[in-house]
C-alpha cells in the first residue's frame, strides 16, 4: 500500500510543479497583453494530449503496472490538469458510439463547472 501512495504523491508533486511553472511562463509573456487564461488553456490542451498519447504508448506493456498508472495519469497528470481525464472520459463515450453521452459530458461539464464557480464565488462574497 505504501508504494502506490508514494508513487501518487510523487507524479502529483511534480504535475502541480509543472502546472504552477507552465502557467507562470505562459501569462508572465501574453497576459500583460491578451486577457484570455492562456497559460491554463495550454495546460489543459498538453494534458489532454500527454493523456491520450501515453495511454496509447505504454497501453498493454507489462511493465506499466498499475503503480506507475497511478503516477502518472492519477498524480502527474490529474495534478497538472484535471482536464485531461474530462478529456479522455469524453473520448471513451465516444469511441464507444455513446455521442448523446458525450456531448450532454461536455455540457455538464462546462455548464456546472461555470456554475459552481460563480455559486462559490457569490457564497463566498
Amino acid at each position: 500500500m505504501l508504494k502506490p501512495l508514494i508513487a501518487l504523491m510523487v507524479g502529483g508533486a511534480l504535475g502541480a510543479v509543472s502546472r504552477w511553472g507552465l502557467h507562470l511562463l505562459i501569462d508572465s509573456k501574453w497576459a500583460p497583453h491578451h486577457p484570455f487564461p492562456w497559460g491554463i488553456l495550454l495546460v489543459n490542451v498538453i494534458g489532454c494530449f500527454l493523456f491520450g498519447w501515453l495511454f496509447a504508448l505504454f497501453e498493454g506493456r507489462a511493465w506499466f503496472s498499475d503503480t506507475v498508472q497511478l503516477a502518472i495519469f492519477t498524480g502527474f497528470l490529474g495534478s497538472f490538469t484535471t482536464f485531461a481525464t474530462f478529456g479522455w472520459n469524453t473520448l471513451e463515450l465516444l469511441r464507444t458510439g455513446q455521442v448523446a453521452l458525450a456531448i450532454g459530458n461536455v455540457g455538464a461539464n462546462v455548464i456546472l463547472g461555470m456554475a459552481a464557480v460563480w455559486l462559490g464565488f457569490i457564497l463566498a462574497r
